[in-house]
């Protein structure tokens, strides 16, 4: 796409919303907006529904609870960072550009800090199945989504532990959970390695059997309701004399009373120029698609050693995870991907590793895992929903409903504190 000129005047869409970002976060803003009656622009540099949430595992959990910054993880950390297939790293020069937001997100690990995150996690993640499943009705592809468990896998059967902090906060939101013994799971899933000794089930969640494909067909279903979609690259916004926005992109500029910020790990270069600044991090993320995989998984499987997940979808089977932290513009470094044929082969010892395709996206992510959502203080008419870190693909469904909410003028019935952008402002 090529640069032109720029309209003197803005196209007038007063009557819009205009979303920026069209990836399943703005997409699910777009459906929950267009039942309210809105009419609503997204506006996105590529096709819809393939950002970061296109590599997800597939994972749809209402139970996912889970902070990345848990108590004693600093101490992981080394070895893990030493360790060229660890489940971290940091590339060398964006070391000095890292250290502040790492530290800032090591402080969130206290046990007093985890549980009020939790909280605010499982209110975005609970309704995620039923508003998918609602989102999805009449598009005549209701089947991407399967009902399923997510198995939590152990070597060490010691390991299993369901004192544990992380599983006790996962009960007490109300998820059910099962302790399995190795032969019960390989009852459930016969390809996984004998070598694994117990495992843990979260119980009444779903799968994605494509991700990518569910953000395509929600992205037709916004069409089919009325809703437009724009291919541009958006360049910037700002305020404009009288109230209401404009939005300058490598097309027209587009003027509008309310905007709503979806652009992901993009989304504090917009903000910045408007002397807003959050500690958003472009937390990479890679996997690999098994092709021609030999082998089937029922559930979701979460190696918890080798933190990762694995997945069995419409287009093969996906391993996916790790954190790569090196900026937004630097170049893929697919090793990264590559690392998981030895890991998901070690886990699944049919798996045929031949025919693989690598991918990596960036997942945008603040350091206490919850997003942005809700209008900005002292700037009317915009709106934030962004910063969902690996918790996208859940959280997008019920980010949708809260701002259409916001935007139309009706008060969310959840306290929207934990979300507030101004939480970073100490």
């Amino acid at each position: 796409m090529t640069d032109r000129a720029l309209s003197s005047t803005p196209q007038s869409t007063e009557d819009e919303t205009i979303i920026v970002g069209a990836g399943i976060v703005g997409i699910c803003c777009a459906l929950s907006l267009i039942e309210k009656g809105a009419k609503v622009r997204l506006i996105d540099r590529d096709e819809p529904g393939q950002g970061a949430s296109f590599g997800n595992a597939g994972v749809i959990s209402p139970w996912s609870c889970i902070p990345q910054s848990m108590p004693g993880l600093w101490k992981s950390i080394p070895r893990w960072l030493l360790d060229p297939e660890g489940p971290v790293a940091i590339r060398p020069g964006y070391l000095p550009k890292a250290l502040p937001w790492a530290w800032r997100f090591l402080s969130q690990g206290r046990p007093e800090r985890v549980r009020a995150v939790a909280d605010a996690m499982a209110t975005l993640n609970r309704p995620n199945v039923d508003l998918y499943r609602h989102h999805l009705r009449g598009s005549g592809h209701e089947d991407l989504l399967h009902d399923s468990w997510y198995l939590h896998v152990y070597r060490k059967a010691a390991d299993a532990n369901l004192d544990d902090l992380a599983w006790r906060l996962r009960v007490e939101q109300g998820a059910p959970v099962e302790a399995l013994s190795g032969d019960q799971l390989r009852e459930i899933e016969p390809d996984l390695s004998a070598d694994y000794e117990a495992a843990i089930a979260i119980k009444e969640q779903a799968r994605a059997l494509a991700p990518g494909r569910i953000g395509q067909v929600l992205a037709e279903q916004v069409r089919r309701r009325g809703g437009a979609i724009q291919r541009a690259t958006v360049r910037s916004l700002a305020p404009r004399d009288g109230g209401g926005w404009r939005v300058e992109s490598d097309g027209d500029a587009l003027a509008a009373s309310r905007i709503v910020l979806a652009a992901g790990a993009w989304s504090a270069r917009f903000l910045e120029p408007l002397g807003l600044r959050v500690p958003l991090e472009a937390e990479r993320g890679y996997h690999l698609l098994f092709k021609d995989p030999g082998v089937a998984l029922r559930h979701s499987i979460m190696e918890v050693d080798a933190k990762f997940v694995a997945s069995s979808m419409e287009m093969g089977l996906r391993s996916a995870g790790t954190a790569e932290f090196a900026g937004l513009d630097s170049p893929p470094n697919y090793r990264r991907a590559r690392i998981f044929k030895r890991l998901t082969k070690r886990m699944l010892p049919k798996l045929n590793t031949e025919h693989t395709d690598e991918w990596m996206g960036s997942r945008p992510s603040l350091p206490d895992s919850l997003p942005c959502i809700g209008e900005v203080p002292g700037k009317p008419g915009l709106f934030l929903a962004f910063g969902h870190s690996h918790y996208g693909l859940g959280m997008a469904p019920a980010t949708g409903r809260i701002v259409a909410d916001l935007v139309t003028g009706t008060p969310p019935n959840i306290d929207l504190a934990p979300y507030a952008i101004d939480r970073f402002a100490a």
